[in-house]
């Protein structure tokens, strides 16, 4: 049967709907800094924004920010054109669905970065600041006195505020480490060689 392109663009699809819809949602709900406890003090919304890549790292100057967003936009083409190649020759299902997840996060990035600039009047094209606001500072304290470097510092655990896109990227790598093995022992099957693992319609 023929491998199908429906699922796991629609999972990205998914993803990248819910990514744009809760980060319009912050934008127009909430001021830059506002935090909204859900889990009391270990999980809020806290809106924040930033130049840089995922979970809110820097690549700085204008210049940079330039290099990133295109850098970005060439690796999600990149990725895309891998998850045709992948449903093309028929690689495993869980593969190809979290390749689908890791696009949808790519791409739901550089919406931000690209255009949020010109939407919202503070920037010009591909210098869009990426809107972050899950915040989930689970474990918090300091570091004992005799830690070299760090001792009587404060420590946070999770302490990057991310997005949704941000997320799906993450699901996405880490299944695809975990499920190595599995994803790919396969594939050494001879052309034409059914694979019940294949996404079909």
């Amino acid at each position: 049967m023929k491998a199908s392109y429906t699922k796991p663009f629609l999972l990205a699809l998914i993803v990248i709907v819910a990514d744009q819809l809760i980060k319009v949602w912050v934008r127009k709900h909430m001021y830059l800094g506002e935090e909204i406890h859900l889990l009391g003090h270990r999980g809020m919304l806290h809106y924040t924004e930033n130049n840089g890549m995922a979970f809110g790292m820097e690549f700085g100057g204008w210049f940079g920010k330039l290099f990133l967003t295109l850098f970005r936009i060439g690796a999600v083409l990149a990725i895309g054109y891998g998850l045709f190649f992948l449903i093309k020759h028929k690689y495993h299902r869980g593969l190809i669905m979290n390749v689908a997840l890791i696009f949808a996060g790519a791409l739901g990035n550089i919406i931000d970065s690209t255009f949020y600039g010109v939407i919202y009047h503070y920037a010009p094209l591909f210098h869009g600041q990426v809107v972050d606001m899950f915040y989930f500072p689970l474990l918090s304290g300091h570091f004992p006195s005799w830690v070299p470097g760090w001792g009587g510092e404060e420590f946070i655990f999770f302490r990057p505020v991310f997005n949704l896109a941000d997320a799906a990227i993450s699901v996405g790598v880490i299944m695809i480490l975990i499920n190595q093995k599995h994803y790919f022992k396969r594939q050494a099957h001879e052309p034409g060689t059914p694979n019940s693992e294949v996404v079909e319609e």
